[in-house]
């Protein structure tokens, strides 16, 4: 069974994941800031489970390289780390400052920058490891009102794509799991405009973004397919496919722009493929066994 760190772990696509991978008999340390106060129920929660419980805040570069050490230490090793904790926003992209793109970037983007090379000494040393990325459907597309989460996931995509190619070489393998829109915890918290001094400008049209979220809310009422435990369950299926065989981006969504953005993938892998097999590199698109 994998060592296991997730971040993220105090809600949402987080919790479940934690509850669906120590049910298959996984050992997981789940990481969240302020275990003690805030979020000392969901930590105890997940105690209670069987998870081993790590104190880490993705905005804080000592928190990540202490969180991290405390994970390897309970969980005697590290094979897998899940880069999950995640910011959401909803406004016109116009209003939102550079204090708030900095924000979200803060967690989206830079945070997982930090989890990942805390945790890659360990895994290097492994000579084999996983790293998952949740990233989003709007991390292929954009939606309109979540300027800068469609941002940070585009980054975060990037990020992942460099680190599949440069570190397959050392046995070290990247995968992206690009869920669509569910209902957790993770709207109570949207991140919205810090300056509004220019709603009179937009008029009417201030009232689009929260108009578009209520309806999408409608949509996932009138979808009961659209369960977040599958992405939960995806996540469980990446880990527990045999190493070196797991497929690059996986699409988690019921409500049709999934299937659509499949062939995209689909696609943008084969034009991947064939660039870098002409520039002779190809071999870096193989993770070493």
């Amino acid at each position: 069974m994998a060592k296991i760190l997730i971040t993220g772990a105090n809600g949402g696509f987080g919790n479940l994941t934690v509850v669906e991978l120590i049910s298959a008999g996984h050992e997981v340390a789940a990481s969240m800031r302020d275990i003690s106060n805030r979020n000392k129920a969901n930590a105890d929660q997940l105690s209670k489970l069987g998870a081993k419980v790590v104190d880490l805040d993705v905005t804080d570069d000592s928190s990540v390289q202490k969180g991290v050490e405390d994970a390897v230490s309970k969980l005697g090793g590290l094979d897998i780390v899940i880069n999950n904790a995640g910011l959401g926003v909803i406004g016109m992209q116009e209003q939102f400052t550079a204090d708030d793109w900095q924000k979200v970037f803060d967690i989206n983007v830079f945070g997982v920058q930090r989890v990942t090379r805390a945790s890659l000494p360990y895994l290097r040393k492994n000579g084999k490891g996983l790293l998952i990325y949740i990233s989003s459907l709007l991390g292929r597309f954009v939606m309109p009102f979540y300027g800068p989460y469609n941002s940070s996931k585009w980054a975060l995509e990037a990020m992942a794509e460099n680190y599949r190619v440069e570190l397959s070489g050392f046995g070290i393998e990247t995968c992206i799991v690009e869920p669509g829109g569910f209902a957790t915890s993770f709207f109570s918290s949207l991140l919205k405009p810090s300056d509004n001094s220019r709603d009179s400008e937009y008029g009417e049209y201030n009232n689009a973004p929260e108009a578009m979220a209520e309806g999408f809310g409608q949509a996932l009422a009138s979808n009961p397919e659209q369960k977040p435990e599958l992405v939960a369950q995806a996540i469980l299926n990446l880990v527990e496919t045999e190493h070196g065989s797991r497929k690059f981006r996986t699409e988690v969504d019921k409500m049709g722009m999934g299937e659509a953005l499949s062939n995209y993938n689909d696609s943008l892998e084969s034009i991947m493929q064939n660039m870098y097999k002409a520039y002779q590199i190809d071999n870096m698109l193989k993770v070493k066994k």
